[in-house]
């Protein structure tokens, strides 16, 4: 005969346990899911809430919370898009980026490592691992990810560009050089072998490093990182006019972009046009509140306009974000 007295521990362990596993699952899918103001993650959180199984979701969540540099809240998401669905290569890369981000390197190397162990043959993971390695200064170990990914594909151009980066990082400039030209003969379309290589050129003081950056803004017009390696150079040449137009072309392309409006108030400084510099050192400052240089270049601008007040704001200002930044100390100095 059935005797409910008799099971009835069993049953309340049983009820116990699966109430724990449901309210798991429940924090693990809404543990953030308060609204947050932001549509995308509202939107996500909703979806997760009704869906807490989908590792798609927790991977889109993550690449927001990524995007706003919400790192232990993606970091979290990633996990939990791994532990449902381990297949997808993408969800390890972005964690490692995660990690990274974050000051964990090792944490960062080793989600890679694991990444390139569960894919041995995929390339954007072994180029990733390299990377990473290269990232940490582990040169040896990045160029054996690099032999991985050139045994199966020997021409593949990101493989030499990795070459030349490690190359460069510890100081064989020949070498580099050679790595570059092989990967923009590969792909004539990798910008960032072209800077390199007009960087390179550039520190060897080798007239062809212009046309290195001139086909690098060729290829890709709207390069921020190929501009401003090209005024850089311009304004290490002496050309300040044309070093001054790549810096405003810069900022029209991206206005939020500071260090287009930081140089070209240091070109406009060096041309004597003060109140001009003031200005971009004033874009700057709206661009990156915590741009130190900026409140220093700037006070420097109104001490010589005679804005002796704003002067020693901005001197003040950057010695409160830099205590020991030595010209600030002695801008200040001549403002008592």
């Amino acid at each position: 005969m059935y005797n409910a007295l008799q099971y009835r521990p069993f049953v309340l362990i049983f009820l116990l346990f699966a109430t724990f596993v449901a309210c798991t699952q429940k924090e693990a899918a809404g543990d953030q899911a308060a609204p947050s103001g932001n549509a995308t993650l509202d939107k996500l959180n909703a979806q997760i809430k009704s869906n807490p199984k989908n590792a798609a979701l927790y991977y889109a969540r993550a690449e927001a919370y990524f995007g706003l540099e919400g790192f232990d809240e993606a970091i979290s998401d990633l996990n939990q898009a791994i532990a449902i669905d381990s297949s997808k290569a993408e969800y390890y890369h972005l964690l490692a980026d995660a990690y990274l981000d974050y000051f964990k390197s090792y944490k960062a190397l080793k989600t890679i490592e694991t990444a390139a162990s569960r894919f041995p043959q995929r390339i954007p993971t072994l180029l990733k691992l390299s990377e990473f390695q290269m990232i940490l200064r582990l040169h040896k170990e990045s160029m054996q990810s690099i032999d991985r990914v050139l045994k199966i594909d020997p021409q593949n151009a990101e493989a030499f560009f990795m070459f030349g980066m490690n190359f460069k990082q510890t100081g064989d400039t020949a070498r580099a050089i050679n790595s570059f030209q092989t990967a923009i003969e590969n792909d004539p379309d990798l910008v960032d072998a072209w800077i390199n290589l007009g960087q390179l050129h550039a520190a060897l003081g080798n007239a062809i490093a212009k046309r290195y950056f001139e086909t690098a803004t060729r290829i890709d017009p709207k390069n921020i990182e190929a501009l401003h390696a090209q005024g850089y150079y311009l304004q290490s040449i002496g050309d300040l006019k044309g070093s001054l137009a790549i810096f405003k072309k810069i900022n029209r392309i991206d206005p939020n972009y500071a260090e287009g409006y930081f140089n070209a108030g240091l070109l406009l400084m060096d041309m004597d046009s003060i109140e001009s510099a003031y200005k971009k050192f004033d874009a700057t400052i709206k661009a990156s509140p915590v741009h130190i240089q900026a409140f220093f270049y700037r006070g420097v601008a109104a001490e010589i306009m005679g804005k002796k007040q704003q002067a020693r704001a901005d001197y003040e200002q950057a010695l409160k974000l830099a205590p020991d930044y030595q010209k600030a100390k002695e801008g200040l100095e001549r403002m008592r």
